[in-house]
């Protein structure tokens, strides 16, 4: 991946020197930023509930309690992003943590694709402080690897709009923030920073934190331009991953891959799926050796490790806690050139990543209409009612309600 420089997130508004190479946002003339379409503004909320095996959510396993680890550094973050903004700037871009009318609630309504109509401030249209701001609240959420990661895939969205001659639909700019509630080290409130293959959605409640939905993609995953160089995402994952299936017996195998073959998209959780039902499916991690366990935790931890340090060894280990009763699952070969889809799902963890068909970027480039690994989609959940915090939501509303 390139590397993130001291002016890393000053790239996602252009300079001046680069923005005919990389552009942030649309030319004079281009189309509204803000244009709906493939599927943005029909979509309709139904009341959360979670993803869940069969409609059932399992209870008692979220909790209100101390972590240990601060979440000053991004509660002051939000708060000097929130105080760079003009007062139009923020009225759009603040939210209800619990709104009333759930059809209204801003943190499910998110979507990967480019042309979904956003809510919130739209990165292309702020000043290099409100930029510097910005980025500011990411690095207090995400690792360094997150970061990067977050950086790129704005990056090869902005590349491959020059080189589509598509840059009033494809810019490094085209990315908002929101914010829901008011940033606090004891009350509930999150962010959430979404565009083309990229969504994060950052719950806090005292100091514990839910990074999820996370949705993590790119198309293509190689490109390059005299400004960044070559950009390759998602090469350590698909070797591990690789790794990870390849180190099963025949035996294990047969139950773990689901279809040897694969022909199209296959995730079933990503935008507007909040209480999709999906059934356990491959093998459980408890009829694994150890060093096999290990090899599927190391491909976990690529996945988790976009998160800042000590809150993603606290999610890690929630995930370890409930390994014997974590699936994974595998469609599609499992040679090293590989097209595949993988899942694992336990009752607190969720995760999908797929190499799929063309989408607009693809169509635009004239790739074939078969799944390859040019365009990439992955999406991390917290079943079972905790995506957004809301189960911690619940609870420390319900104690509210009870001292009041």
């Amino acid at each position: 991946m390139a590397g993130a420089g001291a002016a890393a997130f000053a790239v996602m508004g252009a300079t001046a020197a680069n923005a005919a190479d990389t552009p942030t946002a649309p030319p004079t003339g281009g189309t509204d930023p803000g244009a709906g379409g493939g599927g943005g503004t029909t979509e309709t909320l139904d009341e959360f509930v979670g993803l869940t095996t069969d409609g059932t959510v399992v209870t008692d396993l979220y909790s209100i309690h101390s972590t240990g680890v601060s979440t000053a550094p991004v509660v002051a973050a939000a708060a000097a992003f929130l105080s760079s903004l003009t007062d139009a700037q923020r009225t759009a871009t603040v939210f209800e943590i619990d709104p009333t009318d759930y059809t209204t609630d801003q943190f499910r309504l998110w979507s990967n694709i480019h042309s979904y109509t956003r809510q919130g401030v739209e990165v292309s249209t702020l000043t290099a402080a409100q930029l510097l701001a910005g980025r500011e609240l990411l690095a207090a959420g995400l690792s360094a690897r997150g970061l990067t990661l977050s950086e790129n895939i704005r990056r090869v969205n902005g590349i491959a709009g020059v080189q589509l001659n598509q840059t009033d639909q494809f810019y490094e700019g085209r990315y908002n923030f929101t914010i829901m509630g008011t940033p606090s080290e004891t009350d509930p409130w999150g962010w959430q920073f979404e565009g083309h293959h990229q969504v994060i959605n950052y719950f806090v409640l005292g100091d514990q934190v839910v990074m999820t939905p996370t949705f993590w993609g790119s198309e293509p995953t190689t490109i390059a331009n005299e400004t960044y160089g070559t950009i390759t995402l998602f090469d350590e994952e698909i070797e591990a991953a690789l790794a990870a299936v390849n180190s099963l017996t025949t035996a294990q195998q047969a139950t773990a891959v689901i279809s040897a073959t694969k022909t199209g998209d296959d995730n079933v959780a990503e935008a507007f799926k909040d209480n999709v039902e999906v059934p356990y499916v491959g093998i459980l991690l408890s009829d694994l050796t150890t060093a096999q366990q290990d090899l599927m935790l190391e491909l976990i931890w690529l996945f988790v490790y976009t998160q800042k340090g000590d809150h993603a060894e606290i999610r890690f280990d929630e995930i370890k806690q409930y390994l014997t009763q974590t699936y994974f699952a595998w469609k599609g070969p499992t040679d090293v050139d590989a097209v595949f889809w993988f899942r694992f799902q336990s009752p607190v963890f969720y995760l999908e990543f797929d190499c799929e068909t063309p989408g607009p970027v693809g169509q635009g480039y004239g790739d074939a209409q078969v799944p390859s690994r040019k365009h990439i989609h992955s999406i991390m959940r917290t079943p079972n009612g905790n995506d957004y915090g809301k189960a911690l939501l619940a609870l420390h509303l319900a104690t509210a309600a009870h001292h009041n």
